[in-house]
This record gives C-alpha cells, structure tokens and sequence, in this order.
C-alpha cells in the first residue's frame, strides 16, 4: 500500500503543475494578440488538459484520488505564479520567457520521478510521463522559436 500511496503523491504533485500549466497557458492566450502565438498556448492548454485526464486515470488506477484543483500547497516555485505579473505588461516575449521556464521546471519535475531510485514505475505509468515529458520539450522548443521571433 505504502508504494501506490507514495506513486499516487508523485502523480498528483504532476497533476497540480498540469492544472496550473492549463490555467497559465489560458491565461496567455487571453493577454496576447498574435493569432500564431494565441493559438500555440490555447494548443499547449489542451494539451495539458489531456495530461491532467491521462495523469487522473493513472492515479486511479492505483486505487487513490486524483487531486482536483490547482495547486493547494502554496510553495513559491510554482510554474506559472509569475504570469499574473506578466499580463499587465502584455508582453509576448516575456511571457514566451515565462513559459521557457515553467516548461523547464516541468521537465526536471518529471525526470526526478522518471528517475527515482526507491521505487519502479509500472510500465505504464513510465510510458505515460515519458509521453508526456517528451511533449514537453516540445512544447519548450516551439516556444524558443516564438521567442527568437518576437525578440
């Protein structure tokens, strides 16, 4: 029990950064007029709308809860805090700045779990944060063209 207690924690830390990650890229769709770039973050929000479903039914699948919010914790490094300060500004690059970093932290949040030594991810569970860190990078790789771009 203790390890789907500890896997099911791991995934729902993921499901909280796939909220806020959904949330943010909502929110900078809102706040930018370039069609191109509009479109790229409405893509990426639905893209982690996905991510949350997918990570949802893997936490069930070990008899536990998905969380259901964003996130609750309050820590001070959350992925996507900054953009509020980022939207008066309506500042693509900045905001493209923004996203290069949450999406960094995202990947480094999925390798530590795809890496840890204390416990085997099932197969399944292995194939899906692969999937989706994957995604990721190239999620991280579009918006650093965009970036270059408007820069």
């Amino acid at each position: 029990m203790k390890y789907t207690v500890e896997m099911s924690d791991k995934l729902n830390e993921l499901l909280e950064r796939t909220y806020d990650a959904e949330k943010g890229f909502k929110q900078a769709a809102e706040k930018v007029d370039n069609k191109t770039i509009k479109d790229f973050f409405l893509n990426s929000a639905k893209q982690r709308y996905n991510f949350g479903q997918e990570l949802k039914a893997e936490i069930m699948s070990f008899g536990q809860a998905p969380n259901e919010g964003g996130s609750a914790k309050g820590t001070l490094h959350r992925s996507w805090i900054d953009f509020k300060s980022l939207f008066t500004s309506n500042n693509e690059e900045a905001m493209l700045e923004e996203v290069h970093r949450g999406e960094k932290e995202a990947i480094a949040t999925y390798n530590d779990i795809l890496h840890d030594k204390d416990f085997v991810l099932p197969p399944s569970t292995e194939s899906l944060l692969m999937k989706h860190r994957n995604a990721i990078r190239e999620t991280l790789e579009t918006a650093n063209i965009f970036e270059t771009a408007v820069s």
